[in-house]
């Protein structure tokens, strides 16, 4: 049993969710997102409660009750809260900076990186900070993972684009005799 898939989705009352041919789709007033829900997975939704419920009990409907629970709750935190991802620039030289629709990334190669930003994703760069802001968890969590893919972090000094919450192992250089 899913454990995740029991618990009920609480549903604010600004946001609007309808529910149609396993089509779910959450609205609000910082936009709408829309996700087709598996045909082994039913939603339940009640006034403000929306439960997920399985049509058959083996190991793979199992499995799609609580991801679709996940992906639900992540629709409504997104369409009220909205999501938030935060990156670190380290190294000396490396930068950015926006361009438009598209942030310019400094990182030590030969040539600027332009990175055109996803619809539905802003960006702020403040210093050595990319803040990335959007409504879709999954979308934001692919502009942050492909930014920082350009330069990961390095274990030696630590160089390169990492997560605000990433923790770099550090390794000990060459030592001399």
């Amino acid at each position: 049993m899913s454990r995740v898939g029991k618990k009920p989705i609480p549903v604010p009352e600004k946001a609007k969710v309808t529910y149609n041919n396993h089509v779910l789709t959450v609205q609000s007033d910082k936009g709408s997102l829309t996700h087709a829900v598996h045909p082994d997975v039913d939603l339940n939704i009640e006034e403000n409660l929306i439960q997920v419920a399985v049509r058959r009990n083996d190991k793979k409907t199992k499995a799609l009750w609580g991801t679709t629970r996940a992906v639900v709750a992540n629709m409504i935190t997104g369409v009220t809260d909205g999501f938030v991802r935060v990156l670190e620039i380290n190294g000396i030289g490396y930068r950015a900076e926006m361009k438009g629709d598209s942030i310019e990334l400094h990182l030590g190669y030969s040539h600027p990186i332009n990175y055109p930003l996803p619809a539905g994703v802003s960006a702020q760069v403040e210093k050595s900070t990319i803040r990335l802001s959007g409504i879709d968890k999954e979308l934001l969590g692919f502009a942050a993972a492909s930014i920082r893919r350009f330069r990961p972090p390095e274990p030696y000094k630590g160089k390169g684009i990492k997560y605000a919450e990433e923790i770099i192992q550090r390794k000990a250089g060459k030592t001399a005799k």
